[in-house]
């Protein structure tokens, strides 16, 4: 079955930086686009970034736009998330998101992410 594993969560200060990895397994991973959303404490879950399944494209949220970047590594089964300039705005815990044309949705446990001086 699907499975999304992620890590490199943490507490860091305002302007530091992060490295967030999330290892797939259960699909063919190389077909598939990925995304990275987060959830604020008593917040909803929103989207962070995503990229297609070949790498070649991505988009962010305005909000992390120029301080994030979305990567994978098809050969290893994993995306990343590198965040860079962290605000205490992005203290969320951040999960990694699979989908597929039916419908379905699959999500990893979450890591979190505390900017905090």
């Amino acid at each position: 079955q699907v499975q999304l594993v992620e890590s490199g969560g943490g507490l860091v200060q305002p302007g530091g930086s992060l490295r967030l990895s999330c290892t797939a397994s259960g699909f063919t991973f190389s077909a598939y686009r990925m995304r990275w959303y987060r959830q604020a404490p008593g917040k909803g879950r929103e989207f962070v970034a995503s990229i297609t399944n070949d790498g070649g494209s991505t988009m962010y949220a305005d909000s992390v736009k120029g301080r994030f970047t979305i990567s994978r590594d098809n050969a290893k089964n994993m995306i990343y998330l590198q965040m860079n300039s962290l605000k205490v705005e992005d203290t969320a815990v951040y999960y990694c998101n699979t989908f597929r044309p039916n419908g379905a949705d699959y999500w990893g446990q979450g890591t979190q992410v505390t900017v905090s001086s």
